[in-house]
């Protein structure tokens, strides 16, 4: 029996978009055994962004450690942000990944009143 060679094709898909450095904005938080440690991501983190985040330590049972943006820190306490982390983010939190979380505070003030003059 012979067998003929068939015809050879592919198809083919790209996909891009532009990268920015870091890759994330607001806070990464480092579970307790990722594999890079605290330390490793939050040097790697500061050639990249120089004083722009805060290494916060935390005592939990998951996460280790988080990285935040200083900016978020101007507007927020560091213990509601954690205290929001704590109740709505850690509980998903497996114990060696690192997890991007975008905080989109917004600062809201209404019902200012006062007289025309």
């Amino acid at each position: 029996m012979l067998l003929k060679k068939g015809k050879k094709s592919f198809k083919l898909s790209i996909s891009f978009e532009t990268v920015f450095l870091p890759p994330f904005k607001d806070i990464m938080l480092l579970g307790k055994k990722c594999p890079h440690g605290k330390t490793g991501v939050s040097k790697s983190l500061s050639l990249l962004a120089p004083n722009s985040f805060d290494l916060i330590e935390l005592h939990d049972d998951k996460v280790e450690a988080m990285l935040i943006n200083r900016q978020l820190l101007n507007r927020m306490s560091e213990k509601r942000i954690i205290q929001i982390l704590k109740e709505n983010v850690f509980p998903h939190v497996l114990d060696d990944e690192i997890i991007k979380v975008d905080f989109d505070l917004k600062i809201l003030i209404s019902d200012i009143e006062g007289t025309f003059e």
